[in-house]
């Protein structure tokens, strides 16, 4: 993990421009809400897997204090929250095609998510990099096109735009 990546990543190329979400975080100020923020945030591209974006919306690593203003202003030492945290992201998974494309590099992909996706690569399975499982509740929407949600034993549910999953701290793999 220095930092440079392999001659096999040549498949990431950047014809698409990163997508971009608005947050804005409300806040109390003299008993007052306020807009605290109103900012573009603009996703991480992966460079090791073409098509892979995330976006770390917001993330209380506990129990937030809410009479104390919150605060997001660097990267987390874990996207994973933990008793009583919360977080919030936006993921863009790519085709499975581009993790059975020849110049796909596993490991140079690895090291990169170790190093975006602290505290939750730390999860992903060494024989099925997809699988992992988290002490959390997870919320996922889909909010554009589909995507299979893989359970233990194989087991694969269908979900399109605006489907819903409740992960209870279950076992389970993304595919597109």
């Amino acid at each position: 993990m220095n930092g440079t990546i392999s001659k096999k990543t040549k498949l990431s190329k950047r014809d698409k421009k990163a997508s971009t979400y608005r947050r804005v975080v409300a806040g109390n100020v003299s008993g007052s809400s306020v807009v605290q923020s109103d900012e573009q945030m603009e996703a991480y591209q992966f460079r090791t897997v073409p098509g892979y974006e995330h976006t770390l919306i917001w993330v209380n690593a506990a129990t937030p204090d809410l009479s104390k203003e919150q605060r997001f202003d660097r990267y987390p030492d874990s996207v994973v929250p933990g008793p009583g945290g919360t977080s919030l992201h936006f993921v863009t998974f790519p085709p499975a095609a581009v993790f059975s494309d020849p110049s796909f590099d596993g490991e140079a992909a690895r090291d990169e998510a170790l190093i975006r996706l602290r505290g939750l690569a730390d999860h992903f399975e060494k024989e099925d990099p997809a699988m992992h499982k988290t002490n959390t509740v997870d919320y996922a929407v889909v909010y554009e096109g589909e995507i299979w949600l893989e359970l233990d034993d194989a087991k694969t549910i269908h979900l399109k735009r605006g489907d819903v999953v409740v992960q209870n701290g279950t076992r389970h793999a993304w595919r597109n």
